[in-house]
């Protein structure tokens, strides 16, 4: 079972995100803010992180970042109800970003989290090969 990290500022948008989860049976935990979110990152394993691009405080992209130098090629989902999503694609380093745009239907979150999981496989086993 996959531990997914849910970071979004929007405790109606982090309960149907967990929800949606939790019937698929991914195990999930919420936080309220970047802030937070890093410091559950901090003090546990993840297999996933969702995040919001537009968080209070530290911005979603800076959330990514953070968690990209602890572990490279970590496997993240972005969310966001703006176009800003398009630079996240744009960027270099964030290109493997799985990025989905609110509103979202549950499958299409589903597929999402599957989508950043298996890069991040490739990843990996990229690293592997090269090292």
């Amino acid at each position: 079972m996959l531990r997914i990290l849910v970071i979004d500022d929007q405790s109606d948008v982090r309960a149907m995100i967990s929800i949606v989860l939790r019937i698929h049976h991914f195990n999930v935990v919420e936080a309220a803010s970047a802030e937070a979110g890093l410091k559950e990152f901090e003090g546990a394993q993840f297999d996933l992180a969702i995040v919001d691009i537009f968080l209070q405080g530290i911005n979603g992209l800076d959330v990514i970042g953070l968690m990209r130098e602890r572990v490279p090629g970590f496997p993240v989902v972005a969310i966001s109800g703006m176009t800003a999503l398009d630079y996240v694609s744009a960027s270099p380093e964030l290109s493997d970003v799985v990025c989905l745009q609110k509103p979202f239907r549950p499958n299409q979150l589903v597929r999402a989290v599957e989508a950043a999981y298996q890069r991040s496989a490739r990843y990996i086993a990229e690293s592997t090969d090269v090292a």
